[in-house]
């Protein structure tokens, strides 16, 4: 039945009854539930996504417009009076209470839902994202005010406080989702963000080497595991088809930041001269307060998740029972994996071995590792080339501006492209695609190049669409359950955090200020990325799945059951399990 045909009245729950007793499901009723659950208006598929089309070619006339009280419940396996009773989450979940499988809900109920989701919950995670990334980035801005003679090094020590930094961040990624996993990521994150801002703070008192080796090992070991910790998060509020365009809003945030940042230096390194002390030195302590700051309102700012909004200085909550109802029943009938686990569940050691041990994300982690070497190099180093190259600390800070504009404009057509296409391997390519041209041009640059050439190839380089945001999510929607995507969101971070160690390990002093044979590794990495990698991931996907669909549609549905009663496969193991590619 289509979509458009069949309205509710907003606030019911299935089309002519009653929302179902909850506790009947509990209590192993869920096989009458199910069956007697009408599904005749249930949507077949995901709303059709943002095409190009509907802006470019077509006239507001021409489109069919979207009835907002047409019923919005997508059908899912919990629909299926033979299967659905082998999805149900697990006792222990926290959300529990809230899932119905009769409940039915309009487009303009979960419109709703949904933009309040993201103005109390996507909005502060960016907020929070923004404090990790001014105090991560913020030595770039610093290298600006003479940081490195002041404190009497040179770049080879600056690329060992990167490498430092990273080193530690790769090493705390599994400890910290540990930590998150058991205490919750809505006290673990803010904890995380406390400490690293006293910490950044107390960067304002380096006096040389050692103390700014220590404090970047202490800064990585913190800052480790923050980001998948925040992804699992906004997984427990959005479907698979929602996360991607969040996470791209994400990391806009980290551009944004960086052009506010880059303003904040631009007043803040003036201070040079007050007390005695260095430009440099307030901004780390100006910027640690700031972030400190913001971790004191996260305690505050990030419930636990849909249901559990409400406490004492929140006494009413966020949401309705009803809304509570729809964001919970949403979210499972998109990814029935998510319910396997409550959100304050440790992860045993026997999960942990096999998450480690799920060979087919392996092919995400290479991605992870390789495909931001090319333009994490560059990037790293344009405040230091454009010092060298004549420009001045105010004005050095302000060039980067511009690309990051540039990124944060290309990041979002690029995830908009990802979701209409429904492509993630050859989208992300892309990003390869873009920089290769201009790392060959860098590289053909004469020994004194014109600096504004330099700085047009740069920029131009460094505003590529971004596509991180698109893969995390890629990882995400494969890992198949909640164990397995907190251990191999870490995981795929940790191959992007060593990916950072490698790539500020290839511009090194004697290969200065030009980096011909640096950007020569770039370039050979740069198109393996786009001719073997990108595509050799995405024919292992396609054969995969190719595979299990030959057995998996040649079972009939009581064999079917059979295997969904009796396996022992988890996760993405199961027959019944489709990787996204």
């Amino acid at each position: 039945m289509s979509s458009t045909s069949v309205t509710v009245k907003a606030g019911s729950s299935t089309a002519g009854s009653k929302s179902s007793s909850l506790s009947d499901l509990s209590k192993g009723r869920l096989d009458e539930k199910v069956a007697a659950a009408s599904t005749d208006d249930l949507v077949d598929e995901e709303p059709t996504p943002f095409r190009w089309t509907d802006w470019m070619f077509k006239s507001r006339r021409n489109r069919r417009p979207l009835d907002l009280d047409a019923v919005a419940t997508r059908r899912s396996v919990f629909d299926d009076p033979l299967l659905g009773k082998h999805y149900w989450p697990k006792a222990g979940y926290e959300n529990l209470h809230r899932l119905d499988p009769n409940a039915r809900w309009t487009y303009r109920e979960e419109k709703a839902l949904v933009r309040k989701i993201d103005w109390r919950v996507m909005l502060w995670a960016a907020v929070s994202f923004s404090a990790l990334n001014l105090d991560r980035n913020n030595l770039g801005q610093a290298n600006t005010d003479n940081f490195l003679p002041d404190l009497k090094m040179n770049t080879n020590d600056y690329n060992t406080g990167n490498m430092v930094f990273r080193l530690a961040f790769l090493a705390a990624e599994l400890p910290s989702q540990m930590v998150s996993k058991r205490l919750g990521p809505d006290v673990w994150i803010p904890i995380q963000m406390c400490l690293w801002s006293i910490v950044t703070m107390a960067q304002f008192f380096l006096t040389g080497k050692t103390t700014f080796l220590v404090t970047r090992g202490i800064l990585g070991f913190i800052q480790g595991g923050f980001i998948p910790d925040l992804i699992l998060y906004l997984s427990y509020f959005y479907t698979k088809n929602e996360l991607p365009l969040r996470l791209t809003v994400f990391w806009i945030s980290m551009y944004v930041c960086t052009i506010v940042g880059s303003f904040l230096a631009f007043g803040v390194l003036r201070m040079r001269g007050i007390l005695g002390r260095a430009g440099w030195r307030w901004l780390f302590l100006v910027e640690g307060g700031i972030t400190l700051t913001v971790g004191i309102a996260t305690f505050f700012m990030m419930p636990a998740g849909p249901t559990q909004t409400k406490t004492w200085f929140r006494p009413n909550g966020w949401f309705t029972e009803r809304e509570e109802v729809i964001a919970v029943s949403r979210v499972l009938r998109d990814d029935p994996s998510k319910g396997d686990m409550h959100n304050r569940q440790a992860l045993t050691p026997g999960k942990l071995w096999r998450a480690l041990g799920d060979y087919d994300l392996w092919p995400l982690y290479i991605i992870g590792l390789l495909f931001g070497i090319p333009a994490s190099t560059p990037a790293s180093y344009l405040t230091l080339s454009l010092r060298n190259l004549g420009f001045s600390t105010l004005k050095t800070n302000l060039l980067t501006i511009p690309s990051a504009v540039g990124t944060i404009i290309t990041m979002w057509l690029i995830a908009v492209l990802s979701e209409t296409v429904n492509d993630r391997a050859y989208v992300s390519m892309i990003e390869n695609v873009w920089i290769l041209p201009l790392l060959i041009a860098l590289r053909a640059l004469p020994d004194s190049p014109n600096p504004w050439i330099f700085y047009a190839l740069s920029t131009v380089l460094l505003s590529y669409p971004y596509t991180h945001p698109i893969q995390v999510g890629w990882c995400s929607r494969n890992a198949g359950g909640v164990a397995s995507r907190t251990v191999n969101a870490s995981l795929y971070n940790m191959f992007v955090q060593a990916s950072s160690v490698i790539a500020a390990t290839i511009y090194r002093k004697d290969d200065a200020p030009n980096y011909r044979r640096g950007n020569t590794w770039l370039i050979s990495i740069c198109a393996f990325n786009c001719v073997i990698l990108y595509p050799g991931v995405k024919a292992y996907y396609r054969w995969r799945n190719s595979s299990r669909d030959k057995i998996w549609n040649a079972m009939t549905e009581e064999e079917k059951a059979e295997y969904l009663a009796t396996t022992t496969d988890r996760g993405n193991r199961r027959l019944d399990f489709r990787f996204a590619h």
